[in-house]
């Protein structure tokens, strides 16, 4: 956060979460970028060549393959399918961004974290999660007391089962 970035990278395997930082250190969750994907926000960085105002932080072992910023602009002129691709993903991440503030501004926290959760377990290919309660209410803008509370409930609930260091969703 704060570079220049002068190389463009696309996600071969794994995710990235993307996520925007402010001054006090709070972490807002903007979206993932899987395999074959690339960030949105890395792009417009790289063609305007401003500093970055987003953080990336790998979810799981990850391969990122990284290709100079000069090459962008003449890839999108000589190359239709990498325009398409470019634009795809542009889209992808908007539509992304427009679910993370619709449920923000529409949904309550105990749906936004069963959300979170399934979420979560679709992208890691796991329904074993080794989340603690702070990198979950980091995630959903909320604090650690809140969100063991809700877990609890999802776990009485029979949802999830809550483990040292893990949880364990039933299903998804």
């Amino acid at each position: 956060m704060g570079d220049e970035l002068k190389m463009i990278p696309i996600v071969i395997s794994g995710s990235i979460k993307v996520s925007r930082e402010n001054n006090e250190g709070n972490e807002l969750l903007l979206y993932y970028v899987e395999g074959g994907d690339i960030c949105a926000m890395t792009l417009q960085c790289c063609v305007r060549k401003i500093d970055s105002h987003v953080k990336a932080t790998a979810m799981e072992p990850s391969l990122i393959m990284m290709f100079p910023v000069e090459k962008m602009e003449r890839w999108m002129d000589t190359y239709k399918s990498w325009r398409e691709y470019i634009l795809q993903s542009y889209h992808t991440r908007l539509t992304e961004l427009m679910e993370t503030i619709d449920a923000m501004a529409f949904m309550r926290l105990d749906e936004r974290l069963l959300k979170h959760l399934t979420d979560q377990a679709k992208l890691l290919g796991t329904l074993e999660l080794h989340h603690t309660h702070q990198q979950i209410a980091d995630d959903l803008h909320s604090s650690s007391v809140v969100i063991s509370r809700l877990l609890k409930q999802l776990e009485n609930k029979g949802i999830i089962d809550i483990h040292r260091n893990k949880l364990l969703l039933k299903d998804f």
